[in-house]
């Protein structure tokens, strides 16, 4: 049984590409490694308001990790890679991989990335919204 799209509305046109990214969303949101913080900067005199995502990725170098902007997700891979030289009496921290992937609204401006403290903080600027109004004319015709 297929459930209803809440897009499917006659007056809901064009919303299909919302559709579909809220369904990568949800299916990406179910791996919670590694976490992750989003939070909002303030606009200041200089800059736009911003948004940071820090990952805690503690143990990886950052020749492990890379970020990428993929059409408009920003992803965020790991690897890293056992050392087999190294002789374990205990391993409580395992060597792994991820990626985790973050969809960005149009316009949206990845502004860099610094790893710090076993933490990776992608800083993005929100695009300010223009406002337009735009007065369609109405052609009249006769019969």
């Amino acid at each position: 049984m297929t459930r209803p799209s809440p897009f499917g509305y006659p007056f809901l046109l064009g919303f299909d590409e919302i559709e579909q990214a809220l369904d990568r969303v949800s299916k990406a949101a179910s791996d919670g490694y590694p976490p992750y913080n989003i939070e909002r900067i303030t606009r200041s005199e200089r800059e736009p308001e911003r948004l940071r995502i820090t990952l805690a990725v503690a143990g990886f170098t950052q020749d492990q990790l890379d970020v990428s902007l993929e059409e408009n997700q920003l992803v965020v891979r790991g690897r890293q890679v056992d050392d087999k030289s190294r002789q374990f009496l205990h391993r409580g921290i395992a060597a792994r991989q991820f990626q985790r992937a973050f969809l960005l609204a149009d316009g949206m401006e990845v502004l860099g990335a610094e790893l710090s403290n076993g933490l990776l903080a992608i800083d993005l600027a929100r695009p300010e919204p223009e406002r337009i109004v735009r007065k369609i004319a109405i052609a009249a015709k006769d019969p």
